[in-house]
């Protein structure tokens, strides 16, 4: 049987339901994914990167949300979370201030300042019922990228 091959750029696309288990199968595709592209070193950063947004979508919107992944070179991959609520919240918003010690919210996303190499936020706004929300995307990349 001759194995196929994926040549970069590639993407893929994961759409979840509104489902408790959905964060997990999210983490085990992503975590498939890097390791058949050869990016393993990778996998813990974008894991915890992705562990975040997606579990603010479950948590912060009603319907169904999607996982993106997406080959960005030179050994980077950008994870994109969409989901229907709207709201973009810090530090999407370019908020960087650190979270109050006693806030019980916050914590997850101050994260992204902190172990994302480059992040951002676009508000989908199209005529379809459902179709609105927001994007959410990260890009992290191997160590050896990050700059001194």
């Amino acid at each position: 049987m001759a194995s196929a091959t994926v040549s970069p750029p590639w993407t893929y696309t994961l759409q979840l339901p509104q489902d408790p288990r959905a964060p997990g199968v999210a983490r085990a595709t992503l975590r498939n994914v890097l390791r058949v592209h050869g990016m393993c070193e990778l996998t813990e950063t974008a894991e915890l990167l992705a562990s975040e947004l997606i579990t603010n979508a479950y948590l912060y919107s009603s319907g169904p949300y999607s996982l993106r992944l997406r080959d960005a070179g030179r050994n980077r991959v950008r994870l994109s979370v969409w989901d229907t609520d709207p709201h973009i919240p810090a530090p999407f918003h370019r908020s960087t201030q650190t979270p109050d010690e006693l806030a019980e919210r916050g914590r997850g996303l101050y994260l992204v300042t902190l172990y994302a190499e480059r992040w951002g936020a676009h508000l989908m706004q199209t005529g379809l019922p459902g179709q609105g929300g927001k994007l959410l995307w990260v890009e992290c990349a191997a160590k050896t990228e990050y700059a001194p």
